[in-house]
């Protein structure tokens, strides 16, 4: 019996248990009242980290065989246009790696003055496009975000720049 008893109490003990939500690896923390981005994340030990470098747009024809130095913001488009380009080349550098957009915990973004706008930035077309891939129906998860306005990025054609990190 007493054989029978610690074998039972051994085999219980290798089934996997439910984790509460307070064990989770990765807890977000809500703004009150909600808002676009998180007040902030705690990432427990064990998570899987994954920190990507700042991520420039994309030209909008990429099939365009002018050398890149002679490209304009025009080939890239507003500020909207190039944060979605961009947020599509951080989707597939994140899946490429086994994580996906609802991974994604910290975003730094710079964005340039946009002439058109007498220089300042385009914050309203930046929001529009983080909308498009945070707290949307494919993806409800926010993050936590720094925006930043820069006197310039990389190149004059480019008006926003974002680095990622991604937990799970």
């Amino acid at each position: 019996m007493i054989k029978t008893t610690a074998f039972a109490a051994c085999l219980l003990a290798t089934l996997p248990v439910a984790t509460p939500a307070a064990a989770q690896t990765v807890v977000r923390h809500a703004n009150t009242p909600p808002a676009l981005i998180l007040q902030g994340v705690t990432v427990k030990p064990g998570a899987e980290m994954l920190y990507l470098s700042g991520q420039l747009a994309a030209p909008i024809d990429p099939t365009k065989t002018v050398a890149p130095a002679a490209l304009t913001i025009a080939d890239f488009g507003d500020t909207k246009t190039q944060t979605i380009s961009v947020l599509k080349k951080i989707k597939a550098l994140v899946e490429a790696k086994g994580f996906t957009m609802s991974d994604i915990i910290r975003l730094t973004v710079f964005v340039a003055g946009d002439p058109k706008l007498g220089g300042k930035m385009d914050f309203a077309g930046m929001n529009d496009a983080y909308k498009m891939y945070f707290g949307s129906a494919e993806n409800p998860n926010t993050v936590a975000r720094s925006t930043v306005q820069v006197a310039a990025l990389a190149a004059p054609q480019f008006l926003v720049e974002i680095e990622a990190t991604a937990a799970k």
